[in-house]
Formats: C-alpha cells, sequence, structure tokens
C-alpha cells in the first residue's frame, strides 16, 4: 500500500501546478503550492501515508460535516432539517444568490457556506466561546488528537475578510433561521475553518465515519443514523459544485476545503486524507482529486 501511496504522489505532484492556492483569506497563499500528501487508516488498525501527510493546514469547510454531527446531536435531526435543506445547490460554496430568490428560504444544504452558519448557531452553549469549545473538544475527541487547535492569523484573516459571510448570516437571522446572535454563530464558523491539521487527523475522521462513528476505543460516538446522514451529504454535496463528477470519477463520500484537505470515507474499510493546497476553480485539490480517482481506481473503492 504505501508503494502504491508514494508511486500515487509521484505521478500527480506535477498537477499542482495546474492550480493556485487561495488568496481570499490572508495567510492562506502562503501555503506551499508544490505540496501533496496521502495517509490511509482501515479498520484493522493499518496506517500508510506518503508525501506531505504531516504538514499542518486549516481545515476549512471540512469542519461543517463536524459541526453538523454536533448540531445534530444538540438539536436532534429533525430540528436542524427545519432550518437546513439536504440538497445539492450546483452553485459554488460561497454563493449568496439562492438565500433570496429561491422559494425556499432556508440554504439548501449544510456544506455551502450559509447552511454551514446556520449549523454553527445550533450548537448548545451559553455565548460563542463556550459553543466553540465544545465544538473543539468534539473535534478532538473523533480525531483522538487533544492538540489540534485554532490558527489565530487565519481565524483573524476569516473575521476579518468575512463580509459576505457576515451578509449571509444577518440575512439568515432576517428569515428566522438563525435563532440566536448572528455574531456568536459567525465566530464559531470563523474559528472552525481555522483549526489547523494534517492529512492524518483528516484519514482519522474518514475512520471514524468509515466505523459509522465509532472511535479506535469502540466508543460510539455518533449514532449510525448520523453517520449516515453526513456520508450522504458527503456524497451530494461535499465536493462544492463539482460533486456529481467527482462521484462518478471517485465514488465515495468526500468533503474538501480551500485549506487543500480533503477527507474521504470508504465505508466499513477505511478512511483517507489528502492535503494538496494547489486549488481548481470550484475550490478542490488538483492534484488530491486526480490522486483520489486513481486510488480508487486502483483498489475499486466506489461504493456504486
Amino acid at each position: 500500500m504505501e508503494d502504491l501511496l508514494r508511486n500515487l504522489v509521484k505521478k500527480n505532484l506535477g498537477k499542482t501546478k495546474l492550480g493556485e492556492v487561495a488568496n481570499y483569506i490572508p495567510e492562506l497563499d502562503k501555503a506551499k503550492k508544490d505540496a501533496l500528501g496521502v495517509y490511509i487508516y482501515n479498520i484493522d488498525q493499518e496506517e500508510f501515508g506518503a508525501g506531505d501527510y504531516d504538514v499542518k493546514f486549516t481545515i476549512q469547510s471540512i469542519s461543517k460535516i463536524l459541526s453538523l454531527m454536533l448540531a445534530i446531536l444538540d438539536n436532534g435531526e429533525e430540528y436542524v432539517f427545519s432550518k437546513v435543506g439536504m440538497e445539492p445547490t450546483g452553485d459554488p460554496f460561497n454563493s449568496i444568490t439562492k438565500l433570496e430568490t429561491s422559494s425556499r428560504k432556508k440554504p439548501y444544504n449544510p456544506l455551502i457556506n450559509a447552511g454551514a452558519i446556520a449549523v454553527s448557531s445550533m450548537i448548545h452553549g451559553r455565548d460563542a466561546r463556550e459553543k466553540f469549545q465544545r465544538l473543539l473538544d468534539f473535534i478532538r475527541k473523533i480525531t483522538e488528537d487533544e492538540t489540534l487547535d485554532v490558527n489565530y492569523k487565519i481565524y483573524c484573516g476569516e473575521s476579518e475578510t468575512g463580509n459576505k459571510n457576515r451578509a449571509m448570516g444577518y440575512f439568515l437571522k432576517s428569515q428566522g433561521i438563525i435563532e440566536g446572535n448572528v455574531e456568536d454563530a459567525l465566530d464559531v464558523y470563523f474559528k472552525q475553518c481555522s483549526i489547523e491539521v494534517t492529512a492524518k487527523n483528516l484519514a482519522k475522521i474518514g475512520l471514524f465515519l468509515a466505523r459509522s462513528g465509532k472511535l479506535s476505543s469502540g466508543e460510539q460516538v455518533i449514532s449510525t443514523r448520523i453517520a449516515t446522514i453526513i456520508k450522504t451529504l458527503m456524497v451530494t454535496c461535499g465536493m462544492y459544485d463539482n460533486s456529481g463528477e467527482f462521484a462518478v470519477r471517485v465514488g465515495i463520500p468526500s468533503k474538501s476545503g480551500v485549506g487543500g484537505g480533503i477527507v474521504s470515507v470508504v465505508p466499513g474499510k477505511m478512511g483517507i486524507g489528502v492535503f494538496g493546497p494547489s486549488l481548481d476553480k470550484k475550490g478542490n485539490s488538483v492534484a488530491g482529486v486526480a490522486l483520489l480517482e486513481e486510488l480508487s481506481k486502483e483498489l475499486n473503492l466506489t461504493i456504486f
């Protein structure tokens, strides 16, 4: 397996030249464009890696699947999806247009920015600090890594430049989707996107979902039902407005982030973490997607 991963990293490294590192948030553009790494944990406790799998980067939109888990635990499935839909949009992740023009006034799904901000508002806590601490502790538990923390330079950049996200938040408040304090919801959202992880951490999140919500210890943290919801949304909405093509070409539940990460799940088998900060126009790792496509074909991983 390690030989295969090394070969895939080497083969796809040149594709990093086809994209660009995200630069709309200060500090993100400092990532090394030609970085590429992959890590796998399987359910037999075996692990394999190649390339830049230990490089730290911010989790960004991958955090949306984690905040959704906690919001459902806190509020129940019915309440969460009364505020946020389950449908793909076909629009960019940061689009605001359908919030006002659609007949439905709630965000289409929890994995676009508007939906994720609404979800972050549902996490229980007295204030933004307590809400985020609960989410951070939850993510540390799932990754089985107590050292995870926020990159505060990225967080400040997120907060200072997040004007469109702030507009979405206040629009959602006006529609009754966000019931609490908008700035608290936004602060949780900006901080969760700024948590630093590695491809190894992402692979552990993938393994957690591959086990339908169980830790290595066997503890059931989320129900099988919640894990199924998350994996299904990853298939339909996890790769932004490239989710359909990705499902055809790769065929495994995945969620990307503009920090260059991708977490993938092979149910009942393995979790995969990829890092490659050079992004295509839709915000997905160029080389990372190519690597996953080849890995899926080589090991016949598709769930379809």
